[in-house]
């Protein structure tokens, strides 16, 4: 879409984590030596928790892209709420484990042989548990018991958890004792400040070659921290957009007036929400009376709403309809030129 309009080699603000987009805060910075950290020392658990959006995943993305050492196999799992036996199955499967047999027994037992014969070949094994916080307590506990694996006084595998902030109050849980012993490092990250925002904007602007200078302004750089709240999701995600009204519009900087008009565009839209309010909702159902004169307002409060909805989603599609003529018009001068190429080779 804009990549060719402002020069881009490819979309700069994806969604899917990208190693080689990975920007390193101090808070990051910090997290990502954790793990090296813990690497290196062979044992125990790193935890790692952080907001929705923060960059949890990234990180454990930067990290398996960067392990040097072939000794160590790796894999990833990303949770949702698993019983302690499919947890055991899942990582059975990431490390292409053959089980013999069906139950639980079987599976630790395939899963201590496999271990030991990676030992044997100089290896160890690294295990990575993306979303970490949607894992039962009896689940978490099974991790622990998994690292009981042991040859020589020596551990088998190794834990890496990454989770949002609830991680921390199931690790904080008073039954989860044994468990917070076998931590050695954890680390929680944070929204990135204003000055961050640039330089992670610029960051991703210059791996996908962007040649464009002050494509933002200072005072656009600010202003998008404020609508973001600094979460490098939410940055990706406004960002993008954008880049795309720019193009739209033909702008070839993007100034306060386009980050508050697609901010306004946003707020109606399910596009990624911009806002880190929690809509408030009274679980004491009132009963609806039609005649009441508070009802009444309320209803038009709504209809004025969806009237507002209505009227953005014309406005878009007015937008995209644009958009598609300007592309079709890009088309059409690009087959004239092949064709009077064409004509003058001949």
């Amino acid at each position: 879409m804009y990549e060719s309009y402002y020069g881009f080699s490819e979309r700069p603000f994806q969604l899917s984590p990208d190693p080689r987009f990975f920007f390193a805060t101090n808070h990051h910075q910090r997290a990502l030596s954790y793990l090296q950290y813990g690497l290196d020392q062979g044992e125990g658990f790193i935890v790692i928790t952080g907001p929705i959006g923060t960059g949890k995943t990234t990180i454990a993305r930067n990290l398996l892209a960067n392990i040097a050492d072939e000794n160590i196999v790796a894999a990833q799992l990303v949770t949702t709420k698993l019983t302690p036996n499919e947890l055991l199955d899942l990582v059975a499967a990431e490390f292409k484990i053959t089980v013999t047999g069906n139950s639980k027994a079987d599976v630790l037992q395939s899963i201590e042989k496999f271990l030991i014969n990676l030992n044997k070949q100089g290896k160890r094994a690294l295990l990575l548990v993306d979303e970490a916080q949607n894992l039962p307590v009896e689940t978490v506990e099974e991790l622990r018991m998994l690292s009981n694996f042991q040859l020589d006084n020596k551990p088998l595998i190794q834990s890496f958890l990454l989770g949002q902030e609830e991680l921390k109050a199931i690790i904080s849980a008073p039954d989860m004792e044994q468990f917070r012993q076998r931590i050695i490092a954890s680390a929680h990250l944070k929204p990135l400040n204003a000055e961050e925002v640039k330089n992670y904007i610029n960051h991703r602007l210059a791996q996908a070659n962007c040649n464009r200078e002050a494509l933002f302004s200072d005072e656009a750089f600010q202003l998008i921290f404020e609508k973001t709240l600094g979460v490098p999701r939410k940055i990706n995600i406004f960002v993008d957009r954008l880049l795309l009204f720019g193009f739209l519009e033909e702008l070839n900087n993007i100034d306060c007036n386009a980050i508050n008009e697609v901010a306004k565009e946003m707020s109606v839209e399910l596009t990624g929400s911009l806002s880190g309010n929690v809509l408030e909702s009274d679980n004491k159902h009132q009963p609806l009376v039609i005649n009441s004169t508070e009802n009444v307002e309320n209803i038009k409060n709504v209809l004025r709403e969806v009237e507002e909805i209505l009227e953005s989603s014309i406005q878009q599609k007015v937008k995209m309809t644009r958009y598609i003529d300007k592309l079709l018009k890009q088309k059409n001068r690009e087959f004239a030129e092949l064709q009077s190429k064409t004509a003058d080779s001949k």
